[in-house]
């Protein structure tokens, strides 16, 4: 066990800053930390609000001892002569290289719902909060306040202020098992009636049939024209992946 530690602290360079990395040994604990061994003649302390949640609790925080791992230097007590630890910065900073990567490699993701409120839901990626506005999440999704989970992909990211916008309707579009393609031909069932224009469902997908794309002459009735669940051919007109956006014509010429 002693070589083993000893190897990773030849790993690092003991001149040491805010902001490095450094290899460590927990040894024992205090009142409000623990004191951590990093190989150097400054004493390591690691308070234990820099500790992740799940050992944040009397009966875990123990299982800490004798650990051997990495931590982030947040600072340097000048009055302890210590260099103050953390274990949460650490984590937090390779969540976010986790979630870069996994926003580059479009990977769609099945959350918890861990809260809901009026703008949308809330759910963790990596630990990290995320949100899902009401207007990337798909009509079809009717039942999600009453859903444990909920398939989403990510939308932004913005590492600076800790914010992570989701949107599941470019996560069913994205998983959906019809691939569509601009200027496709398919028929779609009609289920929403707006006077702007008409929102079909074709796949489970909902897309949006534009009043502007039904027909040469504007339209001042939809109603008179169109009703609900009828089933009308349309083209593809325009797929945004990102934003989870199917765009429709009736123009079939075009």
């Amino acid at each position: 066990m002693y070589t083993d530690f000893k190897f990773m602290l030849d790993k690092y360079r003991y001149n040491l800053h805010a902001g490095d990395i450094v290899a460590g040994r927990i040894l024992y604990k205090e009142t409000k930390g623990f004191i951590v061994n990093i190989g150097d003649q400054l004493a390591g302390y690691l308070p234990t609000e820099e500790i992740p949640l799940k050992f944040q609790y009397s009966i875990n925080e123990y299982l800490l001892i004798n650990m051997t791992r990495e931590f982030f230097i947040l600072t340097y007590n000048k009055i302890k002569k210590q260099l103050i630890l953390s274990i949460k910065r650490l984590d937090y900073m390779q969540s976010w290289k986790r979630i870069k990567q996994l926003q580059k490699e479009k990977v769609v993701f099945k959350l918890p719902v861990t809260s809901i409120n009026k703008g949308g839901i809330i759910t963790y990626l990596e630990n990290i909060q995320s949100f899902i506005p009401n207007s990337h999440i798909s009509p079809n999704q009717k039942n999600y306040r009453n859903s444990k989970y909920i398939q989403c992909q990510l939308l932004i990211i913005d590492e600076k202020n800790n914010q992570i916008i989701l949107s599941n309707k470019s996560a069913i579009l994205q998983s959906s098992s019809h691939k569509f393609r601009i200027g496709e031909l398919v028929y779609g069932k009609i289920v929403q009636i707006k006077q702007y224009g008409l929102f079909l469902e074709l796949n489970n997908i909902i897309a949006l049939l534009h009043i502007s794309e039904i027909g040469s002459h504007y339209i001042h009735n939809l109603y008179i024209n169109f009703s609900i669940e009828q089933i009308i051919k349309v083209k593809i007109i325009h797929v945004d992946f990102k934003q989870g956006r199917l765009s429709l014509s009736k123009k079939l010429n075009i």
